[in-house]
């Protein structure tokens, strides 16, 4: 005997709603900015099927009405990042480079093309540009 399961509905949060090393963020945003940051055609000599492709990575800084943050893209993400277009995120992470956050969705995730959204950006508040540090509390 199966059983069905009901899928949740997504909560979407804002952008300045994020917070360093959570994830499952459902979340619309416009792209502001692209740029390719590496394009890499082959890890360490190694050729696989796995490998044959180039990967490919862009930072992108994308952004609702309460703030932007950089987006990590990867290989096929790169192309749908676009500056004016407005994408949902589904099931978005938050990963930490050098102490600041991005913004990524990995395979376990969705990006999807959206209509476009009638909100202005607000570039003045770059989570991005925050910088945190771990601190191990130790209890005695």
């Amino acid at each position: 005997m199966a059983t069905t399961t009901t899928k949740r509905k997504p909560v979407f949060v804002k952008v300045d709603q994020l917070k360093p090393g959570t994830n499952g963020h459902t979340l619309t945003v416009k792209v502001v900015s692209s740029k390719p940051v590496k394009t890499v055609s082959n890890r360490g000599g190694r050729s696989s099927v796995l490998t044959a492709r180039p990967s490919r990575i862009a930072e992108c800084l994308v952004g609702d009405e309460t703030g932007t943050i950089i987006f990590t893209a990867r290989n096929e993400q790169v192309d749908l990042m676009k500056p004016g277009s407005t994408l949902t995120l589904r099931n978005a992470k938050i990963d930490m480079f050098k102490g600041s956050m991005r913004l990524a969705v990995d395979r376990w995730g969705r990006l999807e093309v959206a209509e476009s959204a009638n909100f202005e950006v607000k570039e003045d508040n770059n989570l991005s540009l925050v910088e945190y540090e771990l601190v191990n509390v130790v209890e005695e």
